[in-house]
C-alpha cells in the first residue's frame, strides 16, 4: 500500500468519526490538551484545505488557525475531504513542494506529515467522542511503525509531540499510537 492509498483510508477514518460527533461534543477535552474538540477538528480541517491548495500550487485563503468549520463541521470536513483527496490523487501530488509552518517539504515528506496528522487526529477525535470502534487498527499500526522508523526525537516539543507514555503492551494499537506521541 502506497502512501496516497493511506491518505484515503485516513480521509475515510476520520471522516466516519466526524458523522458522529454531535454539537454538544464540540466543547469536549481531547487528547491534545491544548484544545477542545471544536479546535482539533478545525485544525485538521484547515490543514486539509492547505494541503489541498499548496499542492495544487495554490496560496491557501485563509491561515491554519482561521475558523474553517463555519456553522457546519460535518460539511466543512466533507468539503475538505474532497479536496484533499482530490490533491493528493494528482498524478504529480508527490513532485510538488508543500510549504509548512516550519518550511518547504519535498512532496514525499508531505504527504507522511499529512498522514499523521490525519491518523492522529482522527483517533485523538474518535477518544474524544467515544467512537474508538471506528479506528482502523491496521492503519494505526502502519502509521505507528513508520513514525518509529522516522523517529521522533528532534520532533517531542511543545506544540508537536511529547515524551512518549507508557502503555500496556496489550493495549490497542491506536492507544499505542497515542502513547508513542506523548498522549494518554
Amino acid at each position: 500500500m502506497n502512501m496516497i492509498d493511506r491518505i484515503d483510508r485516513a480521509i475515510d477514518m476520520s471522516g466516519g468519526i466526524v458523522k458522529g460527533i454531535a454539537a454538544e461534543h464540540m466543547s469536549a477535552p481531547t487528547p491534545c490538551p491544548e484544545w477542545d474538540l471544536r479546535e482539533l477538528l478545525n485544525h485538521l480541517v484547515g490543514g486539509m484545505n492547505i494541503f489541498a491548495a499548496q499542492l495544487q500550487g495554490l496560496t491557501p485563503d485563509r491561515d491554519h488557525h482561521d475558523d474553517w468549520l463555519g456553522t457546519d463541521p460535518q460539511g466543512a470536513y466533507v468539503e475538505a475531504a474532497e479536496l484533499d483527496r482530490a490533491a493528493w490523487d494528482r498524478p504529480d501530488a508527490l513532485e510538488q513542494t508543500v510549504r509548512l509552518g516550519f518550511g518547504a517539504v519535498p512532496g514525499p515528506m508531505a504527504a507522511v506529515i499529512h498522514l499523521t496528522e490525519l491518523v492522529v487526529h482522527g483517533v485523538d477525535l474518535a477518544v474524544a467522542t467515544g467512537q474508538e470502534r471506528l479506528v482502523d487498527e491496521q492503519l494505526c499500526t502502519e502509521m505507528l511503525a513508520i513514525m518509529r522508523e522516522m523517529g521522533l526525537e528532534n520532533f517531542r516539543v511543545p506544540g508537536m509531540f511529547g515524551p512518549e507514555v507508557e502503555v500496556p503492551a496489550d493495549a490497542p494499537t491506536y492507544r499505542r499510537l497515542l502513547a508513542y506521541v506523548g498522549r494518554a
